[in-house]
Parts: structure tokens; C-alpha cells; sequence
């Protein structure tokens, strides 16, 4: 099971069932873990075999900016859906978290694993 990660990748987004969360973005951090299908890239040391992983931070800010999601669940859900078919992944496990909005906790969130049909 090979596979890139990106850890705690911040984007600031709206997000949130709150009239509050309507109008102030909020820090949401994800943790990704992105299966390689491609085995090439083991023997070519090229990017171009891979994922590159600036374009993934890239498009999941995009898509967490992109429009207002009332749940964290379908913020990650769109993503996982986004790097399977972009990125031609195998598989993706996406832990999307709200910090700071429970006082007894860091952050709160979910996490999703997603692999291709």
C-alpha cells in the first residue's frame, strides 16, 4: 500500500450550519493520504509518474474556497471524490477538521477513506 500524505494543509473557508459561519471563514485542517496507482514513478524518479502534491493542496483549497458547505462531511467528501478523478489515485483517506470551534477541543472533524470502483 503505497501512498504520498499531506498533513495538516489549512485552508480558510465557510463552512458551517451557523448564521456566524455564514459570513467568517473558518480554519479548516486536512490530513491526506492519497494512494499511488502508478508504480512507474519507483523507476523513473519523475514527478510526472506521481502526485504532485502542490497541485493537491492547490485543488483542495479550491474546492473548500469554492462554495459554502453546512458539513465537514461533504467538504471531505468532495475532495476525496476530486482527488480520486483528477489524480488518478487508487484510494484516499481525507480527515477534514474545524479548529477550535468546541472549547474541550482542538479541532473536530471527520475522516472518509474513498478507493475507485
Amino acid at each position: 500500500m503505497d501512498a504520498i500524505f499531506l498533513r495538516d494543509l489549512r485552508v480558510d473557508a465557510l463552512i458551517g450550519i451557523h448564521k456566524r459561519e455564514r459570513a467568517a471563514p473558518q480554519t479548516i485542517s486536512f490530513d491526506l493520504e492519497i494512494g499511488i496507482a502508478n508504480r512507474a514513478v519507483f523507476e523513473s524518479d519523475r514527478v510526472a509518474d506521481c502526485i504532485d502534491y502542490a497541485k493537491v493542496a492547490a485543488r483542495v483549497a479550491e474546492i473548500a474556497k469554492g462554495r459554502h458547505f453546512n458539513l465537514v462531511e461533504v467538504l471531505a467528501d468532495h475532495v476525496a471524490a476530486a482527488i480520486l478523478q483528477e489524480f488518478d489515485a487508487a484510494w484516499v483517506k481525507v480527515s477534514a477538521a474545524k479548529l477550535g470551534v468546541l472549547r474541550e477541543a482542538g479541532r473536530v472533524g471527520v475522516t472518509i477513506e474513498r478507493r475507485k470502483p
